[in-house]
């Protein structure tokens, strides 16, 4: 496993090393002592599990203070485009953007610190989309912006696509209206 910083220092990619024979492979998914060589001291308390199907746009979310979360993302069947915003007002990247693609071929996960939210967008004609996270689901601390916002001007994958939103990502609120963290 390596661990390397992108565009944003603070979001690394994540490299797992695949061991594989004509049975399969088998691959590590997570290291505590790799992530603190890394310099990431982070404690996971909830695993999450989504299946999407070709096309599909989830995001972009995160959660408030005090229940922000870290996200340690992973695609185990399939390929999307990932794409993490920093939100961090007071960052020298606030409002800029990392955008990795994760597939069962490249065997990259992404470190997704608290203060981004997140999205991502189904290349394959279905994904199994895991993260490990540092903190519980709030409700009450949820919050989203929209995927095609203008400001942010992310070039997400989408010709030749339908995307499909949830009718809460269509209706969640542009950049400038919703970063108050």
């Amino acid at each position: 496993m390596t661990i390397e910083p992108t565009s944003i220092p603070d979001v690394k990619i994540v490299r797992r090393k695949a061991f594989g024979d004509a049975r399969g492979y088998f691959e590590e998914t997570w290291r505590a002592d790799e992530f603190l060589k890394a310099g990431i001291d982070v404690r996971f308390v909830q695993d999450n599990h989504s299946v999407s199907a070709r096309g599909v746009l989830r995001g972009l979310h995160w959660q408030k203070p005090p229940h922000s979360q870290g996200k340690l993302v992973s695609v185990m069947v399939g390929r999307i485009v990932d794409v993490a915003v920093d939100i961090r007002r007071d960052s020298p990247t606030f409002g800029k953007w990392v955008m990795e693609e994760l597939s069962e071929e490249n065997h990259s996960s992404l470190w997704i610190p608290p203060g981004f939210a997140h999205g991502f967008m189904v290349m394959s004609e279905i994904a199994h989309f895991t993260y490990k996270c540092t903190d519980t689901y709030h409700p009450e601390c949820e919050a989203g912006m929209r995927w095609d916002d203008p400001t942010l001007a992310i070039p997400w994958p989408t010709e030749g696509m339908t995307v499909l939103t949830s009718p809460k990502d269509t209706a969640a609120q542009l950049f400038s209206e919703s970063v108050a963290i």
